[in-house]
C-alpha cells in the first residue's frame, strides 16, 4: 500500500501542481507580454508536453487509488468523495483534451487567432474549476483522517 499512496500523490502532485503552475503563473505572465500568434503558439507546446504528463497522472492516480479502494471493503466517506471528485477532474480533463485543445491547435496552425484566443478562453476556465476541485480534493485528503 506503501509504493500505491506514493503514486498517488506522485500523479496528483504532478497533475495539481502543473495546473496551478499554468493557470496562476503562466498564463498570466504571456497574457501581458506575449501578443496573440506569439502566446498561443507557446500553450499549444506547453499544454502538449504537460498534457501528456497530465493522462500518466492519471493513470498513476486512477491506478492506485482503486487498488488502495479495494484494499478497503467499504471506503471512508473522505475516499468516497476524492474518488467522485477525481472521477470528475478527469472527464473535465477529457473534455479539455478532445475539445477546446484541438480547438486550439487547429486555430493556431491555421493562424485564426480569434478562434484559437475563444479555445484557450475555454480552457482557462476548465483548468480553473479542476483547479479548485483539485485543491479541495487535497484538503479531503489532508484532512480525511481527521473525520474518520
Amino acid at each position: 500500500m506503501l509504493y500505491a499512496k506514493f503514486l498517488h500523490i506522485l500523479g496528483f502532485t504532478i497533475w495539481v501542481g502543473g495546473m496551478f503552475f499554468a493557470h496562476n503563473a503562466l498564463r498570466p505572465t504571456v497574457a501581458v507580454t506575449l501578443e496573440p500568434p506569439l502566446r498561443l503558439t507557446l500553450l499549444v507546446g506547453v499544454f502538449t508536453r504537460f498534457f501528456r504528463w497530465v493522462w500518466i497522472a492519471i493513470a498513476l492516480v486512477l491506478g492506485s487509488g482503486l487498488y488502495m479502494m479495494s484494499l478497503m471493503g467499504k471506503p471512508p466517506l473522505p475516499v468516497t468523495l476524492m474518488s467522485v471528485i477525481g472521477i470528475v477532474m478527469m472527464l473535465i480533463f477529457g473534455h479539455i483534451f478532445f475539445a477546446p485543445f484541438k480547438r486550439l491547435k487547429r486555430g493556431v496552425a491555421a493562424q485564426e487567432w480569434q478562434a484559437a484566443g475563444a479555445a484557450m478562453a475555454s480552457i482557462r476556465k476548465l483548468v480553473a474549476i479542476n483547479l479548485v476541485l483539485g485543491l479541495l480534493t487535497v484538503v479531503i485528503g489532508a484532512l480525511g483522517p481527521l473525520a474518520s
